[in-house]
Formats: C-alpha cells, structure tokens, sequence
C-alpha cells in the first residue's frame, strides 16, 4: 500500500515538475520583456503607448498572460500526451477568464490528463475509427467536461482562495510582513534545492503570475545566500575546513552567482545541523527585510545577472549582504576545526568514490 501511494506521489510530483519546466522560460521570456520595458520606459510605461519601451512592455505582458494556460497544456500532456494538449490549453485559458490563476492552471491540467486517461479506458470503437480517438473523440469530450467542470464546481472555491491569500500578503505591514519574508526565505534555503525549496519556488512563481513580484526576490536571496555565506566563512575560518570542501567552494561560489544552492550539498553533508542552522537562520533574515524594504523581483531566475532588473536593487544587495554576514560569522562561531581524522576520512572516501568509478567504467 506504501508503495503505491509513493508511486502515485511521484507520478503526480513528476508531471507537476513537466508543467513547471514548460513554464519556466515563459516567465523568464516575458518578465525581462517586462523588467526591461519599465528601466527603459519608468513606472508609467504603460501611457507612454507606441515607444519601444511600452512594446516591450506589453509583449512581456501578453506574454504572462500564456502562463496559466501553457502549465495547464504541459500537465495535461506529461500525463495523456498528445490528445491531452489542446484541452489542457483550453482549460488553462477558461482559468485564466474565471481567474483562477496559477492554481487553477495546475489542477485544470491534472483534471483534463486524467479525464483523457478515463476516457481512454472506457470509450471501446471499432477498428476503422480508431484513429477518431486522439484527434476529435478524447480533445472534444475531456475539453466539455473538463471545462465545465472548472466553471462550474472546481473554479470558484480556487478563485476565493486565490484572492483570499492575494489579500493577506497586501495586507500585510511591518512585523507580519517580515514574518512571512522571513517563513519564505527559511523554506528557500532549509534543504539547499530539495522539496521544501521547490514548494517555496512553487508558491513564488504562482504569486509572480498573480503580479505580486516580492515572493520572488525572497526565493532569489534564498537560494543565493548559502554558498555566499558559507564562502565568507571559510574566508573567516580557513582551519574549519577540510581540502575536499574547499574545492567543493570552488564550484559552490559560482553556482551561487547563478542562484543554483545544490552546490553545498557536499560541505552540509558533513556538518548538516550548524550549517543549515546558520543558512536558515541568515535566510530568514534577510528575506524578513526583503519583504518589509519593499524589493520585488520580475522574473524568477537569473541569478545576481538580474538583480538590475528588480524593484530597488540596491536594497535586496543590501539584504543579501546582511543575510551573507549572519550565516558567515554564524558558521564561523559554531563550526568545528577540522582534525587530521576528518582529512583522513576524505582521503579514504575520495578514493572509495574513484574506485566505483573505475569499476563502473569497467563495466
């Protein structure tokens, strides 16, 4: 019974992270047409209709109006292929009408790949009109009830909490406002890109489709903030370093400019609670201020390569630099020194790993 329960979580997870993956260049696509159109054009962009700036302004706009309808296509593909498609963009497009959003894109997705599956199993034709089936039959019949499902019972409670938490992240000021940058940006950083991480980017990135862009500048000093603290501490403290995690910095440091944190896996794996302690810690902070400052973020990634495309740059360096401080000396203050038996340890475990290679090539 366990089994199959994992299965199907990660069945869902894995066509989930399809419809992410199709979403994803979409969003980076338009909101640097966006980003770029309001540095160009200034906030009133929008009046200013027939500049180059206002054009690109309204094609990153129009742009991010294919969001909810292109994750509901990919979702619905990854799970009933090619005849899963068109429906899935139909009722991606009815979401976004009745303004479901983000949310609603995801289970209209899910709703129209499995009611292709269903109707898959269940509708028996002939042999001469087969070919009917993924062309008309399955588009037609999973488009009519899906759609009328989403506008009838599925969309409006997805509507009601959509707007309901829209409402709570506007209207919150001063310590709530800070509490919940501070929640994000913890979750951001907890397990260095694994689920907690990418249910926190999840969040995000739906908010951004939603327009409400600071979610997104927390996930960015989130995910940035690990590899540069952890970096500023090995400059504090040389000595609480092994020679195995100082060339892991060699590559964590730059992946880290690119907003990629998986690259401490290896030095947290070693002394996982004092690092992610100081990480988390150093993230919460930072992404508190990220959220009371007031700094938002049009595109969801990009690394510090886009940080002058945010809403006061200045200051989500300033929060990035505080959030760096805590987790460098925090770390520096809590972490071991390294022995002889640590270095030891990885000598043996680094020619262990060269061993599996050679045999693995071998093989």
């Amino acid at each position: 019974m366990n089994q199959s329960k994992n299965r199907v979580g990660q069945e869902i997870k894995g066509h989930l992270l399809t419809g992410i993956s199709w979403m994803i260049p979409l969003i980076v696509a338009a909101g640097i047409c966006i980003a770029l159109g309001q540095v160009l054009g200034g906030a009133d962009v929008g009046q200013k209709t027939g500049s180059f700036a206002w054009m690109l302004n309204q094609i990153g706009g129009w742009g991010m109006g294919l969001i909810v309808p292109l994750i509901s296509a990919a979702i619905a593909y990854s799970i009933a292929d090619r005849p899963g498609f068109a429906p899935g963009l139909i009722v991606g497009f009815i979401c976004g009408q009745i303004q479901t959003g983000f949310i609603g894109g995801i289970l209209g997705g899910f709703l129209v790949g499995y009611t292709v599956l269903a109707l898959r199993k269940t509708i028996k034709l002939p042999a001469a009109m087969q070919g009917l089936m993924p062309v008309m039959i399955l588009p037609v019949l999973s488009t009519l009830i899906a759609g009328l499902l989403m506008m009838t019972f599925i969309g409006q409670p997805i509507v009601w909490l959509q707007k309901a938490l829209i409402h709570l992240l506007e209207s919150m000021q001063g310590g709530s406002k800070f509490m919940m940058g501070a929640i994000l940006g913890a979750m951001a950083t907890f397990d260095f890109g694994g689920p907690v991480n990418k249910t926190m980017s999840l969040f995000a990135d739906g908010m951004l489709v939603d327009g409400i862009y600071g979610p997104e500048a927390v996930k960015f000093v989130g995910s940035i903030i690990p590899p540069f603290g952890i970096t500023l501490s090995f400059l504090l403290t040389r000595h609480k370093y092994t020679r195995a995690e100082k060339e892991a910095l060699k590559a964590a440091f730059p992946m880290g400019i690119c907003m990629i944190t998986e690259g401490v896996i290896p030095i947290a794996a070693r002394d996982l609670l004092r690092v992610v302690a100081s990480c988390v810690v150093a993230s919460a902070v930072a992404g508190g201020l990220i959220m009371v400052w007031g700094v938002e973020a049009p595109v969801p990634h990009g690394g510090m390569f886009v940080v002058p495309l945010f809403t006061r740059p200045l200051m989500f360096c300033l929060a990035l630099g505080i959030g760096t401080a805590i987790c460098g000396v925090m770390l520096s203050l809590i972490k071991k020194p390294v022995t002889q038996a640590d270095e030891d340890f990885d000598d043996v475990e680094d020619h262990s790993v060269r061993d599996e290679d050679i045999k693995f090539t071998l093989e």
